[in-house]
């Protein structure tokens, strides 16, 4: 089967198109013809650094949406032919950027009715993300005012949906540019963060989800009311941070993403009820894998680039 692979740790220029021999699904596993593949941040910096995946070479990809080929042993909620989506194994590698996956059955669900494949595939890892976030570390509920940094990125587009679908008054910082589209996807208020402070700007937060890092998790505590939380998204909260937090009576700590089964049940009941949809920036074919990540790694997209593998 056709797949991305690399054989150096590198720019995007190291991702070629490769041969490799189509996997079988194993006990509780499923095998999926990929339709198509999301690309996220993470891919890029395994790409470049290895990851915690170790030496290269490293087989990227963990958004998926696709087709059940065949199933394993002890698999009952799939059989073939079943759309399904989702993120399997994060952090262990799952190899998306390919015509065939296998993936812990329990790691995916069933596609959203009406999302074609390459919606669907710009959905697991960001959305999850943002779930996992937002309702499993800061119990985000009606009325919590929320501030989400890079509210039209990937993860922040759709964080900023849910937050709304949770009852949240919702604030985003982007560029003005972006005003629009954010405001759009629900926000009640929107800060340029290169024109203005948005610790200065904002006050009264609950929940303050980082998806920035550096300076930012320092910065956001002051923005919180006490009991408030601020959720890192790019970086493990530094031990001063999280000890400064404490302090102020407030919180901070770092989130990653796991594969979640019922995460992906709510995400999904969510697009079927008209909540919350992924905005594609940019589809390319899976052989133009190093331009989606050029394009990505510029940080100008608003919403999801996705690989497209079975037109």
């Amino acid at each position: 089967m056709r797949a991305i692979g690399q054989d150096s740790l590198g720019g995007p220029e190291v991702l070629k198109m490769v041969e490799v021999d189509r996997p079988e699904p194993g006990t509780s596993e499923v095998l999926v013809r990929v339709h198509a593949a999301g690309v996220n941040p993470t891919d890029w910096w395994h790409r470049s650094t290895g990851g915690l995946l170790g030496d290269s070479p490293v087989r990227l990809g963990w958004d998926v949406s696709g087709v059940v080929e065949a199933v394993g042993l002890g698999v009952s909620v799939f059989k073939p032919g079943d759309e399904v989506y989702g993120m399997p194994r994060l952090p262990q590698p799952a190899g998306t950027y390919a015509e065939y996956v296998t993936s812990p059955a329990r790691h995916l669900a069933r596609k959203p009715a009406g999302l074609s494949h390459v919606e669907a595939a710009a959905l697991p890892l960001a959305a999850l993300t943002a779930w996992q976030s937002l309702v499993d570390a800061a119990d985000v509920r009606p009325g919590r005012r929320v501030l989400i940094h890079a509210a039209a990125g990937g993860v922040g587009h759709l964080a900023v949906q849910i937050a709304k679908a949770r009852g949240a008054y919702v604030i985003g910082t982007a560029r003005t540019a972006k005003h629009d589209f954010v405001r759009g996807l629900g926000a009640d208020e929107v800060i340029d963060y290169t024109l203005v402070d948005f610790a200065s700007a904002v006050g009264d937060v609950d929940i303050v989800i980082d998806t920035i890092g550096g300076d930012y998790g320092p910065r956001s505590l002051r923005t919180l009311r006490p009991g408030g939380i601020v959720v890192s998204l790019a970086s493990p909260a530094e031990a001063h941070l999280a000890a400064k937090a404490r302090e102020l009576g407030l919180r901070a700590g770092f989130t990653i993403v796991e594969p979640d089964h019922a995460g992906l049940k709510e995400i999904t009941a969510l697009v079927e009820a008209g909540r919350l949809r992924a905005t594609i920036d940019t589809v390319l074919p899976l052989d133009q894998a190093a331009k989606a990540h050029e394009i990505g790694e510029g940080g100008r997209t608003s919403g999801k680039i996705v690989l497209t593998v079975v037109d």
